[in-house]
């Protein structure tokens, strides 16, 4: 990758670098050329643990304690201190989570433990209940037990002073849990990411508006919205623009005004109404880029004054893989996220699948599980215009630009569209 090539020079002459085709771009190079440009944002603020579900931490967590505080019972069962061929215990007291036995053990001696309960001074080891039988005020063990059973050593999860979780990290269910577990109720967030859009096109029509000959519904900006939500984005929808240059450059310029993110669907084709590519040479530097991938050839990088923009094709499912493919990555990106690649494993395909070399291909599939063995199925209809073939899958057949024509029960990559957490 040249970094020291700056945006400015790559949309004014293409040819300062070597290796920059903007007529036939492969999925991976445009992910590295748009990852050299995107600087994460550094403003910050202060968020109560519970609200921060989703953002990203932009300082790390400290332990300030270890955890557990100190060593306690894994089981509901007897603590004691080993000593080898002991059979015969005698009980002195009970120990229960929260309320420590205070006495000091000798030899011989146990109470009775509450799983969580705190070990009493003396004990190294814990009985399980069931391998005991009480007989008065002494237990018989019905097993020897290993020395240092049962028990959870003090700094066994969190040791104090450990980086627990680190900037950049996204903040999921069980980490607001594990900061809380450390006492911790405020943590410092990166800001959000604000993100404009809006869709170009005479033919599209809002949702509740009668349509006329040749008009279609604007789809795309309820798919963006939706997508945007999912990345934790501060939204502006500016609405459906017409194909009128006026309208379109006080669009653009409004969005890109107060915006990180300007993302625009239609206008970055070959058209000849799409006025989008002369107002953004006009106002901005921005890189149009023919993309070797099915759905999804179209697609439009840069700058339009301070604001990162990205133009999507306009067909509806190739708005969305491009979207997925690259828009969603930078914007983590962006937002201070510590960027990790989508995971891709290996599955059974249970079709043959018909495909030429040289592009990458996102077939929408179906993945489903066939006795104990998950396999996938590619969807009848892979139409860059059949949303539904999005709305039915759960998952990306991916099928890089050296993969031609699979067989049935070929194994193929899949990256899924939905994730557990």
């Amino acid at each position: 990758m040249h970094n020291k090539t700056s945006l400015s020079q790559l949309a004014a002459d293409p040819s300062c670098m070597d290796d920059y085709d903007p007529s036939a771009m492969s999925v991976t190079q445009a992910r590295l050329f748009i990852a050299q440009f995107l600087q994460p944002v550094t403003e910050t603020e202060a968020l109560s643990l519970r609200e921060s579900l989703g953002r990203v931490l932009a300082v790390n967590i400290i332990a300030p304690s270890n955890v557990p505080a100190h060593n306690n019972s894994a089981m509901d069962g007897y603590a004691f201190k080993f000593s080898a061929g002991v059979k015969i215990i005698k009980v002195i007291g009970t120990a229960f989570a929260g309320r420590p036995f205070m006495g000091n053990l000798k030899a011989g001696e146990c109470v009775k433990i509450m799983t969580g309960a705190m070990i009493p001074k003396g004990a190294d080891t814990v009985v399980m209940q069931e391998h005991t039988v009480q007989k008065s005020d002494n237990i018989a063990l019905l097993e020897e037990t290993k020395q240092g059973a049962n028990i959870r050593l003090a700094g066994e999860d969190l040791k104090l002073d450990q980086t627990v979780l680190a900037k950049g990290h996204a903040m999921k269910p069980a980490d607001i849990g594990l900061v809380a577990s450390l006492g911790i109720g405020e943590v410092q967030v990166f800001r959000k990411l604000k993100v404009a859009f809006f869709s170009t096109g005479d033919e599209l029509v809002g949702v509740g508006e009668k349509l006329e000959a040749g008009q279609i519904y604007d789809s795309n900006r309820y798919t963006l919205h939706s997508m945007l939500a999912r990345v934790g984005a501060e939204m502006s929808d500016f609405g459906n623009v017409p194909d009128n240059p006026i309208l379109l450059e006080k669009t653009l310029l409004e969005a890109a005004q107060n915006n990180d993110v300007v993302i625009t669907s239609g206008g970055v084709s070959v058209g000849e109404a799409d006025y989008m590519k002369a107002l953004l040479a006009k106002h901005g530097q921005v890189l149009f880029w023919k993309i070797n991938m099915k759905p999804g050839r179209p697609l439009a990088y840069g700058k339009v004054a301070h604001a990162h923009y990205f133009g999507l094709p306009g067909n509806p499912v190739s708005a969305m893989v491009t979207f997925y493919q690259f828009v969603q990555p930078a914007l983590l990106a962006l937002s201070g996220a510590a960027c990790m690649a989508m995971p891709v494993f290996k599955v059974e395909c249970t079709q043959a699948i018909k495909k030429t070399t040289g592009r990458t291909e996102f077939q929408r599939g179906l993945l489903f599980a066939d006795a104990e063995t998950w396999k996938v199925k590619p969807l009848p209809k892979q139409g860059s215009g059949v949303l539904s073939s999005m709305s039915l899958a759960n998952c990306f057949i991916v099928l890089d630009e050296t993969v031609g024509n699979c067989a049935a029960g070929e194994m193929v990559n899949v990256q899924l569209l939905e994730g557990i957490i």
